[in-house]
């Protein structure tokens, strides 16, 4: 009997063996990748469960707060948005239209503020750099003053009656010119310094402006040659002088209605990276000796052909973005001969909206007198033929007499502009 007793424990034994090494080979510990994608996992269904309880979870009884904050106000928001979007479903397609137009027209004011911080911020990291190579006092932890449009008026050491011509017509003087620029409105005449710095043309310039307070001094050296590289300066100064929704480029040769001005820039003003000018697409001459030759024409194709479209360079505006960008690629920007060619370059290539506006090419009279008249009236005048006004020192004041829109235009045309 003991050895019976014996045998069947002993066959007990090896029949309960194989299954606790079973249980052992199943008791292996995790692996640490397995333990963390468990915890993780673990935390996020816990945090979508905790989430659609807050969003069922009523507000507390007798709280007249709790509707509208808390728990009550997510419940709230999730039931009037749900209420909301089974209202558009069953309404008719005409609101449905409006949702999605206004919709759409906060997304692009959301795109532009966007734009418009990156190039700010880009801005500032060009001038810690000192990429900015334009004589533009420093003002370390200021921003620089707000405006509405910032027009330089391109100019030369030579071209001194034409500057008192226009001071003569439409470019204020003195505290009317204060005044302006206090409704954001800056005008200056711009102007580099010569290849012997603090000779008697810089000097001239000096005594001028002491007189007018009227220029923008660019670190530049002048020569019709160098009009690219001046108007890429320009652009850079100015967004680094003023904050202004647009920057305009005009020559002194040419009539401006700057009420008229500021109102057509002000359709364009919830517009991102906006180029407004007459745009037009000449020749590209490889002619040596001929006015506007284009020593790069291999870079435009087979001889013939066409540039791209650019505006006409007697007058055009850029938004703020676009100054901004030139001011922070300056350095590798690439100038051709023609200074209306190259800023048509720089800008080709990018997502850019180019607003024909051909309010700023009006012929000189009986043209802008007509659409005057008509109530049409022009925001610049020129003549194609000279590619600005032909002598204009002798002929702006008539043609301000003609074309101009009166005292007070500016202040009621931009006022209407800025309500609308």
């Amino acid at each position: 009997a003991a050895k019976l007793e014996t045998s069947t424990a002993m066959m007990a034994l090896t029949e309960r063996q194989p299954q606790s090494e079973k249980k052992a080979a199943r008791a292996r510990p995790m692996s640490a990748k397995a333990v963390v994608v468990l915890c993780a996992t673990s935390f996020f269904v816990g945090l979508l469960l905790s989430g659609r309880m807050t969003l069922l979870m009523p507000p507390p009884s007798g709280s007249v707060g709790a509707a509208s904050s808390g728990h009550g106000s997510r419940l709230s928001l999730f039931s009037d948005d749900c209420e909301h979007r089974h209202k558009l479903d069953e309404g008719n397609p005409n609101d449905i239209m409006n949702e999605v137009s206004r919709t759409h027209q906060a997304i692009q004011s959301l795109d532009k503020s966007v734009s418009s911080l990156e190039m700010e911020l880009a801005v500032e990291r060009a001038k810690q750099n000192g990429g900015l190579g334009a004589a533009v006092p420093s003002k370390r932890g200021r921003r620089p003053p707000r405006a509405f449009v910032v027009i330089g008026i391109n100019t030369a050491f030579s071209s001194k009656k034409r500057r008192d011509s226009l001071r003569d017509t439409w470019v204020p003087r003195g505290e009317r010119l204060r005044r302006l620029e206090e409704k954001g409105v800056v005008v200056r005449f711009v102007i580099g310094h010569s290849a012997t710095p603090g000779g008697a043309l810089d000097r001239a310039i000096d005594v001028e402006d002491a007189e007018t307070r009227d220029f923008m001094r660019l670190d530049h050296v002048e020569g019709y040659h160098e009009l690219s590289s001046k108007t890429r300066t320009y652009f850079t100064a100015a967004v680094a002088t003023w904050d202004a929704d647009f920057y305009v480029k005009v020559d002194d040769d040419v009539h401006v209605n700057l009420g008229m001005l500021t109102s057509r820039l002000a359709r364009y003003r919830t517009r991102p990276r906006v180029y407004v000018g007459c745009m037009k697409s000449g020749p590209v001459l490889s002619q040596k000796g001929v006015k506007y030759h284009e020593p790069e024409y291999w870079k435009f194709g087979d001889e013939g052909n066409r540039y791209f479209r650019h505006a006409t360079g007697q007058i055009y505006a850029i938004s703020k973005d676009l100054a901004s960008y030139i001011s922070i690629n300056q350095p590798i920007l690439h100038r051709f001969a023609n200074e209306d060619v190259s800023l048509g370059a720089w800008l080709i290539g990018l997502e850019v909206e180019h607003v024909d506006d051909r309010s700023l090419c009006c012929a000189t009279p009986p043209d802008c007198e007509w659409k005057k008249q008509a109530g049409n009236v022009c925001a610049a005048s020129f003549d194609w033929s000279c590619s600005g006004i032909c002598k204009s020192v002798d002929r702006m004041r008539a043609i301000h007499s003609a074309c101009g829109e009166g005292d007070g235009a500016v202040s009621n045309n931009f006022a209407a502009a800025a309500a609308a």
